[in-house]
């Protein structure tokens, strides 16, 4: 069991890495949109990639997650029709929605009541929406052919690209917010031409409709389930402008973006866990072995959790070139970012639950738990961003994630029962709890970062105290520990 675990760490090393590149590369767009953009102009374009986010949802209609499935067990159809079948779906369904969306940019740029040219807008936002759409099952391809390497690089690219194009648009051309979304479209393309090869080596005009109406019934319940999911994720802009003003919500997104640390690795995470759960499901110690990666995966993110809880007010202190990571006129909003690393690591749990309703093809209970974190979310923030301001924005996220964790988990479990290892889980929260009311209520004034690393490394002491490591781990560890160099 180690041993497959080990490989799904290292599978999520080689995604971080690129992954982590390329997150860093977009993340500097932060500073960078907050050194050059008014708070107002950026909260304008965060709205306008909101609605991008739910039109990608609709584009794909859940032919991706299907494809995992399907290829993976290839119950219909042979290999060629696994990939060729829902690329040529996608492929004639995003070209017709974004000719309809660029017909009615006009129209639609009006109602939206962008600023600068809102025909552009609407038009760039239409060709990324295709060229996404068409990258969505050769990236799949390269994830379940166990190619992490060339995915992550294809992806490092494209964000090199976006962050090249705003740079030269926003600062060289003087752009503006438009400059944006030009980039987004310049480079969503130039990854579709990057993928060429691997679409060459896998298609064919080969279309399976006994396949098709498979992928449909798994896949088209991810079409009201990602909604709500997106709604989880963006629902908070809308509402937060509706209740306060452009420059509230420009400052939540600086810091709320701060919460990239812990999205990159859920992310990361996810990328390699679907192909592992799918290709290990049918061994005899699979569950077993889905309970202790969720061990290590809620271990892991809680030490990151209380590093960046710790330590991210000197982090966005620093400076670069002479400027502040985030300009000073957002840092009032960093008490958000705590709560949304947290939010995140719900997120992540959810990612780990969701390997049952992959295995047992139970996609149709997706939506009604889906939809009770998106009822959450909406509520929350209409309670308490009235109260709270911008930290309830961050609470309701939070409060959105751990209900959709919940509701996923007693739902799994009436078919899929896995013996996760609570106990131990209890171990980790507790002591991270400690460590975290030390941290809120200990001054310890100039030595605070000397202080901050002692309860880190309390932290591991604590999980040594309440026995965290099991009998076989340290096993495995001894044997690590007494093994003679290779030869």
């Amino acid at each position: 069991m180690l041993a497959q675990i080990k490989r799904l760490g290292t599978d999520t090393a080689i995604y971080g890495v690129s992954t982590i590149l390329g997150r860093f590369l977009n993340f500097l767009l932060v500073p960078f949109y907050t050194n050059v953009l008014l708070p107002g102009e950026y909260g304008v374009a965060a709205n306008v990639y909101a609605i991008i986010a739910f039109a990608n949802v609709v584009y794909a209609y859940g032919l991706e997650s299907a494809y995992f499935k399907y290829s993976s067990t290839r119950e219909i159809g042979s290999e060629t029709q696994n990939f060729s079948t829902p690329f040529i779906s996608l492929v004639l369904s995003s070209g017709v929605f974004s000719a309809v969306l660029i017909a009615c940019a006009g129209s639609l740029g009006g109602m939206l009541a962008l600023p600068g040219d809102p025909r552009l807008v609407v038009a760039c936002s239409a060709g990324m929406l295709f060229f996404d759409t068409v990258a969505v099952i050769p990236f799949a391809a390269l994830r379940m052919g166990h190619k992490p390497a060339l995915f992550g690089t294809l992806k490092f690219l494209n964000i090199a690209v976006n962050v090249a194009c705003n740079i030269v648009l926003l600062l060289v051309f003087h752009a503006g917010m438009e400059g944006i979304f030009i980039s987004g479209l310049i480079a969503s393309a130039f990854t579709v031409v990057t993928l060429l090869p691997t679409i060459a080596k896998n298609f064919r005009w080969d279309f399976s409709r006994s396949l098709y109406r498979a992928l449909l019934a798994f896949g088209l319940p991810y079409v009201p389930s990602g909604l709500a999911a997106i709604v989880i994720q963006v629902v908070d802009r809308p509402v937060m402008l509706y209740l306060t003003n452009k420059t509230t919500v420009g400052v939540y997104q600086a810091n709320y973006r701060l919460g990239i640390f812990m999205m990159l690795i859920v992310s990361m995470f996810d990328y390699a866990w679907r192909p592992f759960f799918l290709s290990h499901a049918a061994e005899p110690g699979a569950k077993k072995m889905f309970a202790r990666v969720l061990t290590y995966f809620v271990t892991g993110t809680s030490f990151v959790l209380l590093v960046l809880s710790f330590f991210i007010g000197d982090i966005v202190r620093m400076k670069f070139s002479g400027h502040y990571l985030i300009h000073p006129s957002y840092w009032g909003g960093l008490s958000i970012v705590p709560v949304v690393l947290l939010a995140y690591l719900f997120l992540g749990v959810y990612t780990n639950l969701v390997a049952g309703i992959y295995i047992e093809k139970k996609t149709q209970k997706l939506p009604a738990i889906t939809l009770a974190g998106a009822a959450a979310n909406v509520a929350a923030n209409f309670l308490l961003i009235p109260v709270m301001g911008m930290m309830g924005g961050a609470v309701a996220t939070l409060l959105a994630y751990m209900v959709m964790a919940g509701a996923l988990y007693v739902t799994v479990r009436q078919f899929y029962p896995v013996p996760y290892e609570w106990g131990r889980i209890g171990k980790v929260v507790l002591a991270g709890g400690i460590v975290e009311i030390l941290f809120l209520t200990v001054n310890a004034g100039e030595l605070r970062i000397l202080w901050n690393t002692a309860l880190l490394l309390l932290f591991g002491a604590l999980l040594a105290v309440f026995r965290f490591v099991d009998p076989e781990e340290l096993q495995a560890l001894r044997s690590l520990r007494h093994r003679g160099p290779a030869v």
